[in-house]
């Protein structure tokens, strides 16, 4: 199966996160796990806040992008759209609230678990929980917007 993100059209598929064209990138990768969404990552030594943690701007990352490519899969399904076919549908975010829990070590894999908790036409509210070592070190809520025509290169 490949990741969600992996079905985003080619001109809006740069995301420094988990866009698939971002040779730079970090390359997050999201897939369905029952009703919810799983990503999974192995920070490198040089995403590092300091000796033996992982630097807080990475999990907020990794919580937005996976975040973002919940709500797209979500509205996807609601609409009752084959990605396979049509491509994802892209969201951007209007919101990010990220709560740290606990401090995240560097070494061993983080799994962020998104639930959507709000689905509407334009807009997706989507819960994401941070854990490393089954222990929860974050905690996230994205607003999801659907991208609007404007940003998409011509």
């Amino acid at each position: 199966m490949s990741a969600l993100q992996d079905h985003y059209p080619d001109d809006v598929a740069h995301c420094f996160g988990c866009g698939h064209l971002n040779q730079h990138g970090h390359h997050f990768q999201s897939e369905w796990d029952g009703d919810e969404t799983v990503a999974r990552f192995t920070p490198q030594p040089f995403h590092t806040a300091f000796p033996g943690y992982v630097y807080g701007g990475l999990i907020a990352s990794l919580i937005d992008c996976h975040g973002i490519g919940t709500a797209a899969a979500a509205a996807a399904r609601a609409q009752g759209i084959d990605i396979e076919q049509s491509g994802l549908p892209r969201y951007v975010t209007a919101s990010l609230k990220v709560d740290y829990l606990a401090p995240t070590p560097l070494g061993p894999e983080l799994v962020a678990r998104g639930r959507v908790k709000e689905i509407g036409e334009r807009k997706v509210i989507v819960e994401v929980t941070l854990t490393a070592d089954g222990v929860a070190c974050a905690r996230g809520e994205v607003i999801a917007v659907r991208m609007p025509e404007s940003m998409r290169r011509r």
